[in-house]
């Protein structure tokens, strides 16, 4: 009866941890680079230099707001963006401009970008209606 009853709760466990952990990875889909944390802040002007990232889930709704580890990285920051970003399930980036380099490993991962000013939120509400 014990073994039954632990057998039946490690099922349990085990299924709801992989549907737990499937809902988290793909709820993220869009980053949009920006000056604050907020939903208002305003769309960062570069993208591998803007102070955060904002993640967002197919409705436009904020998940998650993570600061840019490479905003003070002297060389290769947009690279080392879309590798971080993309391994965080990002598949669309939003941004004021790109470098070149950015561009490059963005397409190499088969990642989207467009560029956008004003208002974080505004920007993903427009990015909804493509």
């Amino acid at each position: 009866m014990i073994r039954k009853s632990l057998a039946t709760a490690i099922l349990v466990l085990t299924v709801l941890g992989v549907c737990v952990t499937a809902t988290a990875e793909n709820r993220a889909i869009l980053a949009v680079a920006a000056d604050g944390a907020a939903a208002t802040a305003q769309v960062g002007t570069t993208a591998a230099r803007s102070p955060y990232f904002l993640l967002f889930d197919r409705n436009g709704e904020l998940l998650e707001a993570v600061k840019n580890p490479y905003v003070a990285e002297h060389r290769n920051a947009g690279p080392k963006v879309v590798d971080f970003l993309s391994a965080r399930g990002i598949h669309t980036i939003v941004a004021g401009e790109f470098g070149a380099k950015m561009i490059a490993a963005m397409q190499q991962n088969d990642m989207a970008f467009h560029t956008a000013t004003g208002p974080a939120a505004d920007a993903v509400m427009l990015m909804k209606k493509k």
